[in-house]
């Protein structure tokens, strides 16, 4: 039998590339911008569900806010510090994120406590209907926050570091 190699002709027009070729990177803003944006929807359709105005004003400020800030603050210091440190590298991808979402619901419970207690000695009475919702939206929203973005940095910096190692 007359066996015959045909050359695919399609190769050149479309261009495709194997899937995941490419180093994925750490985009801040990204973060920041999905950060406020998913919380503050998935709140918002709970608030919907529930009929809870209070849920739908907290899913634009209190919810998304904190998730936004966490996102940054730690989104900045893991880029400009945390390849440095073995341990974020080095250790299980589930501990170390496992880490971060405990510090992330550490300093909402912390940003809680200052939110409340300030506005206590500022507004004595005490009339404003969301401060009893930071207790739970801050260490929450820290919590999400600090989950995603730690995972998403540490699987960027793990493809990076596999990736210049097969040059």
């Amino acid at each position: 039998m007359n066996k015959m190699k045909y050359s695919n002709q399609t190769d050149g027009i479309y261009g495709t590339k194997a899937a995941g070729s490419k180093p994925k990177t750490f985009v801040l803003w990204r973060e920041v911008i999905m950060a406020y944006v998913a919380p503050a929807i998935m709140a918002g359709i709970g608030g919907l569900i529930t009929a809870d105005r209070g849920l739908h004003i907290g899913a634009l400020t209190t919810i998304g806010g904190t998730s936004a800030l966490v996102a940054l603050m730690l989104g900045l210091w893991l880029r400009s510090r945390g390849s440095h440190k073995r341990w974020i590298i080095g250790a299980p991808r589930l501990v170390v994120v496992g880490l971060f979402a405990l510090m992330g619901a550490s300093f909402g419970l912390f940003a809680a406590w200052a939110t409340s207690s300030l506005l206590g000695i500022i507004i004595p009475g005490n009339h404003l209907a969301w401060v009893g919702r930071v207790w739970i939206d801050f260490p929450l929203s820290g919590f999400i926050a600090s989950t995603i973005v730690t995972s998403r940095w540490r699987l960027a910096v793990t493809t990076n570091l596999s990736s210049k190692g097969r040059r």
